[in-house]
């Protein structure tokens, strides 16, 4: 067994330190580049049984020499040569690395835990930790990337299932969430296990005892963890395993029954990204030798594309032989690369090419790359963390590399001069290759002798020797980026170990004279995702500090569409023989959307996701960030909304009610009154105004962070359901109209065939301040558009009361991606006014004739009864009777 020791570096009393990582546990340490400011302590550890004693410089000496655990005191800061002696074979000597400079005196720490309390939402899972600038020369707090992860489960352990496990013999096979690199799941040839904790602790992954074979459950040949289970890839077929249980994928969920060769799932976390095409972006592929497929949540899946139609689509013949080799997930997030085995007498050779999909565009790209390899050949490519593309190649032996979209190509070589990697290590095989967010690379083979590079690079270099070479090892990723060992026992448990990677590239660049070119590489990048909406500017800055007359420089380069213009500016200063040069870069649009007759293919054409990345021009293994990757995204935010100011949908009692609209109150004056219900969940409070008081909404703009500011652009109003009893108090000629402006009536009547909320908008809306369009008309007519400086207000009619539910639009064309709408509701009240005096003065002498022709009237009438039935048998003179 091979022996395995390290060292960590402690504090001694209060001391300042550059660049501190924590240490860690069991076998393993991490040692920290260290501010010498005083006696330095140094934890040292070897485990083993041949240890005999530690050899260290004159500077330093040793608690106990001959202890394999110890403390080394240093007196002055270096690089301090570490050894141990030990009876069997003689052990590599490591070389820490303790740093002093008059510079750096700001920083300070005194505790070796930071706890930080930070805000997360679901999309929001890749953090960055900075550290200020203190000077120009690299004295702050190394950045650190952090995978935030939520509380996740372990599919339980159920009593009577089965193991699941690769081959007898196998090497080690794992998967990981791309955003929740804590989340992961290991296959062994005894069993397999799933973490949600970075196997701090972890479950056993087993299955029913029907629905495979003893051989099959012995099988696995790939694994993928998605977010909808565990997917297993065992004889041509896909098995997932989830809370749910255990099912065959295949024809019930649109996918081969048989015959699938591969499956891959997306190696980096782009949780934000611009996705125009409807519909979702996908989570992993699966293929057989003629036909892609893409998987995506709740287990849908679709075909992609078969050869038949890839070979249409690149112009190739028909007659030659055309196979799917690979499908891996590019440093992109919609784009999709395929590696395509191609040949026409297919009996020694065949060609590798690439050809590259892109989700949103749904184009094919054939790309600048071509292999000829043996038939039988396999490769496995893995992308990089870069803007242009780029990736490794690699098969049992030698690693292939393609940078900077495919312009910077070769074999890893070694410092034998050679690419083959196994005559390096015992003629083992490439096990693992893992690239992380900094650009390092780590080549693992079987026999777990590890080699190390960086992105953009062309070599390699042996590290030093960290486990025996029996043991089953795979390097992971913690949620920090640092990497740690996980190692399978023979017991059937596993066992995880810290792996001090920077320690121990450094210890290893010490002996090859390695250097990085620069000092310091700065940028104020502080998110990988940027969102630009129109008349937006993104400004960036990226430093470089280097030795003078060296010549640096910082290059930034873009992938994606052409729908971003760039200015630069570059200041440079020289001091105690070091040079500054700093790069500011805005990035923006000029368009002007106003008065196109193709508005909307317009605004598809100049929307779109850049990838951009700032590098060195220079650049060695030894420098800590290869570059800074990050997306602009040019388009509408669909975070963003605007809502009008003292609206809420809390405050008031919400009950939902019905109230009518009086015909002759509509738009369109139907024959009957209209019913309306008030809906309350969407609508809000309604705001109570006299319909005396004048109205002008204030448009506010928010985005998920909260309000953002006050809307200026012209926007529009109208009755959702179809009042136009309402006006404006602005006249065109008091808004300043050189001709007749735009009205619901007219646009109404050029776009009959459009319901009313699309009958005008930003696409087309024309101003009225220019001669030389449109006609003078009657400039007395309300002008119908607001904005927050024209004083422009909404009034009511004042002989009744109403409910208006009103939207609002932004009318601006270069304003916003967004078709920005809100809604709001104003119930007007108040007394109906009193009538004028001369009406009344009227209306009371009508009254007061009427009343006294009524009087006039009676009165004849009264005196025509009075002498018919009182005077005149009154007055008449008696009849004198005979007498018989």
């Amino acid at each position: 067994m091979r022996e395995a020791w390290t060292g960590v570096a402690e504090a001694v009393g209060r001391r300042r330190s550059r660049r501190h990582v924590s240490p860690g546990s069991g076998r393993a340490a991490v040692v920290a580049e260290l501010l010498w400011l005083g006696p330095l302590e140094i934890k040292l550890e070897y485990e083993g049984t041949l240890f005999t004693e530690w050899n260290v410089p004159e500077t330093c000496f040793v608690l106990n020499k001959s202890s394999p655990t110890t403390e080394l005191h240093c007196s002055s800061p270096g690089v301090h040569a570490v050894k141990p002696i030990v009876t069997g074979p003689d052990e590599e000597e490591r070389y820490l690395f303790v740093e002093s400079s008059h510079t750096c005196f700001l920083w300070y720490y005194t505790v070796r835990t930071w706890r930080i309390v930070v805000p997360m939402t679901k999309d929001d899972a890749l953090k960055e930790i900075r550290g200020n600038q203190v000077t120009f020369q690299d004295c702050f707090i190394a950045d650190c990337l952090i995978l935030l992860t939520f509380p996740l489960l372990t599919i339980p352990e159920i009593p009577g299932y089965l193991p699941i496990s690769s081959p007898r013999g196998s090497q080690l096979m794992a998967s990981w969430d791309a955003c929740v690199v804590a989340s992961a799941v290991l296959v062994t040839d005894m069993e397999t296990f799933q973490t949600t904790d970075s196997f701090k602790s972890w479950t056993r992954i087993r299955v029913p005892p029907d629905i495979l074979s003893d051989d099959e459950r012995r099988s696995v040949a790939d694994v993928i963890l998605s977010r909808d289970g565990i997917v297993f890839l065992i004889n041509g077929v896909l098995y997932i395993k989830s809370f749910r249980g255990f099912i065959r994928l295949g024809r019930i969920t649109n996918l081969a029954d048989g015959g699938i060769t591969g499956i891959s799932s997306r190696k980096w976390c782009w949780v934000n990204y611009l996705f125009k095409a409807k519909g979702e972006r996908s989570n992993f592929a699966a293929w057989t030798e003629n036909e892609i497929y893409l998987g995506y949540i709740r287990l849908e899946f679709a075909r992609l594309v078969t050869t038949t139609e890839l070979k249409n689509i690149l112009n190739l013949s028909v007659t030659a032989t055309l196979t799917i080799g690979r499908v891996e997930y590019t440093g992109h997030p919609l784009e999709i690369a395929v590696f395509l085995n191609y040949c026409t007498i297919c009996t020694v050779t065949k060609k590798i090419f690439l050809v590259i999909y892109n989700e949103d565009t749904k184009q094919w790209v054939s790309q600048d790359f071509t292999l000829d390899a043996p038939i039988d050949s396999v490769i496995m490519p893995h992308f990089t963390f870069s803007a242009l593309p780029g990736l490794l190649l690699w098969n049992k032996h030698s690693i292939y590399y393609c940078y900077h979209n495919f312009t910077f190509t070769g074999i890893l070589q070694t410092p034998a001069g050679h690419g083959n990697l196994s005559m390096l290590s015992n003629d083992s095989i490439i096990h693992e290759v893992l690239i992380d967010y900094y650009g390092d690379i780590l080549v693992k083979m079987e026999n777990n002798v590890i080699f190390f590079s960086k992105i953009n690079t062309r070599d390699a270099v042996k590290l030093h020797l960290w486990t025996n070479n029996t043991t089953r090892a795979f390097i992971f990723l913690s949620t920090s980026g640092q990497t740690y060992f996980l190692y399978a026992l023979d017991d059937g448990t596993i066992q995880i170990q810290d792996y001090p990677l920077h320690l121990e590239a450094q210890s290893i660049a010490f002996k090859t004279k390695d250097k990085c070119p620069y000092m310091a590489f700065h940028n104020n990048v502080a998110r990988v995702f940027y969102f630009l909406d129109k008349g937006e500017a993104l400004t960036l800055w990226t430093q470089i500090v280097y030795p003078e007359n060296t010549g640096l420089y910082v290059i930034v380069e873009s992938y994606g569409p052409k729908i971003l213009e760039e200015s630069h500016d570059i200041s440079f200063e020289a001091a105690f023989g070091y040079c500054t040069k700093t790069l500011t870069l805005t990035f923006y649009q000029n368009v002007d959307y106003e008065r196109i007759p193709d508005y909307f293919e317009t605004q598809d054409n100049h929307t779109g996701l850049v990838m951009v990345q700032f590098r060195p021009s220079e650049y060695s293994k030894t420098c800590r960030m290869a570059q800074k990757v990050f997306q602009i995204a040019v388009g509408c935010d669909d975070k963003k909304f605007i809502a009008i100011k003292g609206f809420s949908k809390k405050g008031c009692h919400h009950h939902d009610f019905s109230y009518v609209i009086e015909k002759s109150y509509l738009r369109h004056q139907p024959s009957k009154n209209l019913r309306v219900r008030y809906i309350w969940e969407e609508y809000g409070c309604p705001l109570r105004l006299d319909f005396k008081e004048k109205f002008q909404p204030v448009v506010q703009l928010f985005d998920d962070n909260g309000y953002v500011k006050d809307v200026e652009a012209n926007f529009i109003v109208w009755e959702i359901h179809g009042r136009d009893d309402y006006s404006f108090i602005n006249s065109m000629a008091q808004s300043g109209c050189l001709h007749e402006a735009q009205t619901w009536k007219s646009m109404i009547e050029l776009n009959k065939h459009l319901p009313l909320e699309e009958v005008w908008g930003p696409e087309n809306y024309k101003p009225c301040f220019s001669y030389a369009i449109g006609k003078p008309g009657d400039l007395n007519q309300p002008y119908e558009i607001i904005n927050s400086s024209n004083g422009n207000h909404i009034f009511w009619p004042m002989g009744h009361s109403g409910m208006y539910v009103f939207r609002v639009k932004i009318l601006d064309p270069n304003y916003s991606f967004c078709n920005l709408t809100a809604v709001f509701a104003i119930e007007t009240f108040g007394l109906i006014p009193s009538p004028s005096v001369y009406l009344v003065a009227s209306f009371l002498f009508v009254l007061m004739l009427l009343f006294f022709t009524l009087l006039v009237l009676s009165y004849f009438r009264y005196m025509r009864i009075y002498r018919r039935y009182i005077f005149e048998p009154l007055h008449k003179p008696q009849r004198k009777h005979k007498k018989n």
